[in-house]
Order: structure tokens, then sequence, then C-alpha cells
């Protein structure tokens, strides 16, 4: 299939073209607030869905119509169907835009299914779009383009360009402070309790270090665009994204990337390693020198690199997986995290799909090994996890994708917030600061709620 793509010029952001189209539920921005070169470039807006894939009950739904196979192999299928050839440079130009859970791995995994579903929301759900508007945070360049499904191609740039113009500037008020209660699926001294229960299975060797989170809620009657609005202003990420899907939202801030694929090039950034910022200058150079020197958490960052460089080599090319970051600092509003970064070349047989599938869960979410870890987390965690530590992001129709991992995110649904929150328990771990640390992660979503 062939697009259409062409820029429009205009002195609105991401989200201020975003906000134009907000009363369209089937819109959905992957909106970076960082400015960055290699992370937070560009932003993207998926306009004028087509079709839907949803993964619920063991069951694929493809425009509500059923289908009894394999979520991956069938969303593969649909995406093929819209194959395109992009020669412009962008990492992405039109495609699919979603999330699959955490939970979809039992469909790759044989991991137990004990925990309670409190949220019942598909396990994978992606919008096929005919349209999407690309904004270039370092060129300040905006683009719209067209697979000419719904509408010829460029009688749709036409309308949308139209109704752009006429968009404007969103404003941002500070946020008002308010209590309001969150009620946890854990105590405080069952939580600490579990974080000991996790360090008796790294001294009986079924471990070397295993995620253990945490689920908040909390009732509230703010909307969810206002909420996003508030958190991308007040903690910006390179990977946020908002999104409506039925009769829930996603409002997320994630720095965490799980996997980027661009012409066959694949990366992924696992990130372990967290300081709260401080009240002050003087406190914000301790606890960011702190994690600097800490040999804790870059033992734990070591151990998930050596788990991603073993996913990634299933698929890769032979020597082509490579570290190239090691311990990176990065500075968030409110917490200082360490990052590295992986490299390799997909192998010629494999597709993106094929690496999504091998890479799925993220790393630094589950454990190492991988499967063991998840099958503990199934055993000491209280509720299902559901979307919170899955993916979200684009799948292109020209095989570029870019996945975030489901943190710092907040679902919405019924007039009820749920955020997850957590972290890598190792032998070293203490479980008073295992605690405090889920808090910290917490702070900014709490404070938009």
């Amino acid at each position: 299939m062939e697009f259409l793509i062409e820029e429009i010029k205009t002195e609105l952001d991401a989200f201020d073209i975003y906000s134009v189209f907000k009363d369209d539920k089937t819109v959905t921005i992957l909106d970076s607030g960082m400015g960055d070169e290699n992370l937070g470039r560009y932003s993207f807006i998926g306009l004028n869905s087509f079709a839907t894939f949803k993964y619920e009950n063991n069951i694929c739904f493809i425009n509500k119509k059923r289908f009894n196979g394999e979520p991956f192999e069938e969303l593969s299928k649909l995406i093929n169907r819209y194959r395109i050839e992009n020669n412009t440079g962008l990492p992405y130009v039109v495609g699919a835009m979603g999330y699959l859970s955490y939970d979809i791995v039992r469909t790759i995994e044989d991991i137990p299914g004990m925990n309670v579903e409190e949220m019942k929301v598909p396990d994978c759900y992606f919008y096929f779009y005919d349209n999407a508007v690309i904004v270039d945070n370092i060129k300040k360049k905006t683009y719209i383009t067209s697979l000419g499904i719904l509408k010829s191609k460029q009688d749709s740039v036409n309308q949308l360009k139209e109704i752009i113009l006429k968009g404007h500037k969103i404003e941002y008020k500070e946020l008002n402070e308010s209590y309001t209660k969150f009620i946890s699926n854990f105590g405080k001294d069952e939580y600490m309790d579990t974080v000991e229960r996790v360090r008796q299975y790294i001294r009986n060797g079924d471990i070397y270090i295993t995620n253990l989170t945490q689920r908040f809620c909390c009732e509230t009657k703010k909307e969810p665009y206002d909420i996003y609005k508030d958190l991308r202003h007040i903690n910006p990420a390179p990977f946020a994204a908002f999104m409506n899907i039925e009769d829930f939202s996603l409002v997320s801030s994630s720095p965490e990337r799980f996997l980027k694929i661009m012409n066959n090039i694949v990366q992924t950034r696992p990130i372990k390693g967290t300081r709260p910022r401080g009240k002050d200058e003087e406190e914000d150079f301790k606890n960011r020198q702190e994690l600097i020197d800490s040999q804790k958490d870059k033992s734990e960052l070591l151990m998930i690199v050596d788990l991603e460089r073993n996913d990634l080599s299933k698929v890769c090319k032979p020597y082509s997986v490579k570290v190239t970051e090691l311990f990176k600092l990065e500075e968030y509003s409110t917490v200082f995290h360490l990052v590295s970064t992986i490299m390799g070349e997909l192998k010629d047989k494999y597709t993106s799909m094929d690496c999504i599938k091998e890479c799925f869960p993220g790393g630094s979410i589950t454990g190492a090994p991988k499967v063991r870890s998840m099958e503990i987390i199934e055993e000491l965690e209280n509720t299902k996890r559901n979307i919170y530590t899955g993916c979200i992001g684009y799948l292109g129709f020209d095989g570029n994708v870019d996945l975030s991992i489901v943190i710092r995110t907040i679902l919405m649904k019924d007039g009820k917030a749920y955020l997850g929150v957590g972290g890598g328990v190792t032998w070293e771990s203490k479980k008073e600061e295992e605690y405090d640390e889920t808090l910290d992660k917490a702070r900014a979503l709490m404070k938009v709620l």
C-alpha cells in the first residue's frame, strides 16, 4: 500500500493538536515531553480508526468478529494486510497503537493464573489508524499522513489540516493540593514481609532478582484528559501516552522503553536503580551521587542487562547484540534512574512481532531468571497486574515498532484510578527501603489525583 505525507505549518505542540480531537475517544497520543534527540524527539497522534484488534478471555476479536487464533499471530496477520514502505526517515508514519497487558504472557509461557482479576479489561487492544499526526519536537515540524482507507488520501489530509489550524495553545494551571485516600493491595508490613519472602527464594537459589509490586487505588471525579494534561506538565516523560479504550482510560508517563525496532535494528533500555529528587540542590546532588555510587543498584541493572542480552540474542544476528550504554543516570521530576541500552540487528527470518514475543515481558519488571520470577510474582502479589508492566506504543505498518513499559501509569475505570509501583528485590535489599522506593515512584501520579 502507499500513503500520503504532508507537512503542516503550526505553532501547536502535540498535546495542543491532540486536544483538538479529544472528543473522539478512539484517538490516541504517544507523547514525548523530553525534547531529547534519542528519546523524546517525536510525538505521534493516531486518528480515524478503521479497525480494532482485541484479545479477551482467550479469544481474538477483529472489529468484534471472533477468531480462535493465537493473539500475536493474528495481530501480525492483520498488520501485514496494510504493509507499506517508509522512506521518509520518520520512525512512524501510520499503523496501529495500543497495548499488551502483562497477563498476555500466559499465551507465551506456562505461568499459573492464581490471582484475582479486579479490573476486567482486555489483555490486548490496538486501534488501526488511517491517519497520523507526527510532531518532531526537535526540529519543530509537524506532518499529517493518510493511508486512504476511509476516504481519499488528499481529502483526508486537507480536512485534518483545516481542523488543526483552528486549534489553540493549551494553558496549564497550578495543581490544587487536596487530600486523596489511596488504598493499597498490600499493607506496609505485608509488603515488607513479602520482600523477605523474595529474599528467601534468592537464598534458596530460585532467582537472583525479582520485581515486586503493589497497586494503589483511589476514587476520583477528575476526567482522564485533565489528569493526563496535569501529569505531562509536572512529570515530562519520554514515553508518555493517553488513550481511551471501551470503558476505561490509560494515562501514562513511562520513562522506560521496552523495545524499539526500526529498519531491523532493535533497542531495549531497562531501568534499575532509583533515588528521589532532593528538596534542595544539596540533597538533590547527594541522592544523585548516592545512586551513581550504589553497587547494589548497579548489580541489579547488570543482572537485567544480561537477561535482555540473552532475549535479544534469540532473534538477533550473531555478534550483533551490544551494550551501548551501561549505567547512564537519567533525571526526572521526582526521581533519578540508572538506565542501560542494549541493541542488536534482527535475523532475516524474524519479524518485529517475533521479537516482541521472544522478549515479552520486559526483564526489568519481572526478574532473573524470567520465568521463575514470574511464577514467584504470581504467588506473592495479591492481584493480577493486568496492563501494568505490559507495554504501550505503536506497531507501524512499515514494520517499525516502539513500545514502552507500562510503569508510572494510571488506569481509570468506573470512577476509580489504579496505579502500580514496584522495584527489584535482591539479596542486598532492605525491606523498608524497598517500600519507600515504591512511594517515590508513585509521587507524581498521586499528585495529579
